[in-house]
């Protein structure tokens, strides 16, 4: 009956580490290492970016990008004096990175959250509710990471069709024009047949009129 009971536990811790949950970290942003909310999914990093700038434009707001060859802060989606009912009663600013999780992880991604409140990181001012907030607010993100996803794949998918068409369309063309030269051929053929039989009609009329020697 312990066995039993042991592993009806363990099968539950199973279940609930296999679910996607936010957790605390760091990232290096503005030359400073920054306190930051994460979380891991098992999605591309630009369904996971697509999911946050889409939800943000939702609620009216559109980042700015740091972008740059030798920007460190490449990537980061920068959302100034947003207003976030989900995460703060007060306007804030926040900052996400979307990051693949490993080089052979493509379909894997971690996702880093900053909130800063009047330049300063807010992490060290938060009451544990309020990090529970944070956290909660990038589990939420899942369904919208999802669709994100879902919509990738349908424009990947509308491609490849657009693509297998366009390549169709190559082929028959091809076969267009084989069709034609072969019909060409045939023809040349004819007429270079009709034209050998009248150059032999030619010689043998030649022959005929050969004088015997005496």
């Amino acid at each position: 009956m312990k066995r039993v009971f042991f592993t009806l536990i363990a099968a539950i811790g199973l279940s609930q580490l296999a679910f996607t949950q936010a957790y605390e970290g760091s990232i290096e942003y503005d030359k400073k290492k920054q306190d930051a909310f994460l979380i891991d999914y098992d999605y591309t990093a630009q369904a996971a970016e697509n999911a946050i700038t889409t939800k943000m434009e939702k609620l009216g707001y559109k980042p700015k990008e740091e972008k740059g060859l030798f920007n460190k802060d490449k990537g980061f989606l920068i959302y100034k004096s947003a207003f976030i009912t989900e995460l703060s009663a007060t306007n804030n600013d926040y900052l996400f990175k979307v990051e693949r999780k490993g080089r052979k992880s493509s379909d894997e991604c971690i996702i880093y959250m900053i909130i800063l409140k009047d330049g300063n990181n807010a992490k060290s001012g938060m009451t544990i509710e309020d990090v529970t907030k944070a956290k909660a607010f990038l589990n939420s993100l899942k369904p919208d990471v999802e669709a994100a996803d879902l919509e990738l794949q349908i424009i990947a998918q509308d491609e490849a069709i657009s693509k297998a068409e366009k390549k169709l369309r190559g082929l028959k063309d091809d076969e267009s024009d084989l069709e034609k030269k072969l019909s060409k051929n045939r023809k040349e053929q004819d007429d270079t047949q009709k034209d050998i039989e009248n150059q032999k009609k030619n010689l043998e009329a030649l022959k005929a009129k050969r004088v015997p020697v005496q």
